[in-house]
């Protein structure tokens, strides 16, 4: 794997906090984080209370699927096997995301009000037992930016907050890549072929919540191609990120290459932000690609 013309300091900003309402004066977050850089805190940690502990144990998670999820402003549990603890992982997940809130008005203050479509997962399988049974489409040791199949974004932005919870000393291994422009440079012949009637279509049959932009039909490509591209997942830039337990890390995933490597139990909780709410919103995958390909994309 290649860390050629890609540095660690360029791709990840370290910073002290060790609460998650701590403020940091001139820490420039939004800015960094904006330019696609992993903000990683190796002292953030979520501190499990004795009977959550419990509840680290892959067998709650539902056969068919590959973690728990919550929806907080629903209060709707997804992907549970035992019904008798949905109450335990409901508190667990609710408490993670009122501790993320709190880290966004703090860190990120500007988003505070933009945010918004909460969801937050619960992640116990080790990352081997779903890389070795699912499609290349759905392997996420595979570098990639987010975008979602089944629910178009239309150009908002993807902001996800992970904590590492493991009880067992095991650290969570990521990659890291290139800057997204590069990386759409790279793809840029193989993120054609959008058809409107297509996106009508998908809606109509419920294959889709709502219609798929050209943008959507553009990150579904570039998410694609890049996973199936395995000379690019060996040999393009890229660096490694250890994450041990205790530590937490925020990106935006639909701009920033990422691949998980190994590790197991992990709180993750993603937020939709729209594009009016950014600092600087040129630097959104939506800009980059209208840019480059010289037309509107909604």
């Amino acid at each position: 794997m290649s860390e050629q013309s890609l540095s660690r300091e360029h791709v990840i900003r370290t910073l002290p906090a060790v609460r998650w309402d701590e403020p940091l004066e001139e820490c420039a977050a939004v800015t960094s984080l904006e330019q696609g850089n992993v903000l990683f805190f190796p002292h953030l940690t979520f501190h499990l209370k004795a009977e959550e502990l419990a509840l680290l144990d892959p067998a709650l998670v539902d056969p068919k699927r590959k973690n728990i999820s919550f929806d907080p402003l629903k209060n709707l549990l997804h992907g549970m096997a035992r019904k008798e603890s949905e109450p335990q992982v409901k508190a667990l997940l609710e408490r993670y995301y009122q501790h993320c809130v709190k880290l966004i008005r703090t860190l990120l203050p500007e988003y505070s009000h933009a945010v918004h479509s909460p969801m937050n997962t619960l992640r116990l399988h080790p990352i081997g037992a779903w890389r070795d049974s699912t499609s290349w489409r759905k392997d996420d040791s595979r570098l990639h930016v987010d975008a979602f199949p089944s629910r178009p974004i239309h150009g908002e932005r993807i902001l996800r907050i992970f904590t590492n919870i493991n009880p067992n000393g095991e650290s969570r291994e990521w990659r890291v890549g290139e800057p997204f422009p590069v990386l759409v440079q790279r793809f840029m012949s193989q993120l054609k072929g959008y058809s409107a009637l297509s996106s009508w279509l998908q809606q109509r049959l419920g294959m889709t919540k709502s219609y798929r932009t050209r943008y959507d039909h553009i990150m579904l490509r570039l998410h694609d191609a890049m996973k199936a591209d395995i000379r690019y997942q060996e040999q393009s830039p890229q660096v490694n990120l250890t994450l041990p337990p205790g530590s937490s890390w925020v990106c935006f995933a639909d701009q920033t290459p990422h691949a998980a490597m190994s590790g197991q139990y992990m709180l993750e909780q993603t937020f939709l932000l729209p594009l009016s709410g950014m600092k600087n919103p040129q630097n959104a995958p939506l800009s980059v690609l209208e840019k480059l390909f010289n037309r509107p994309l909604l």
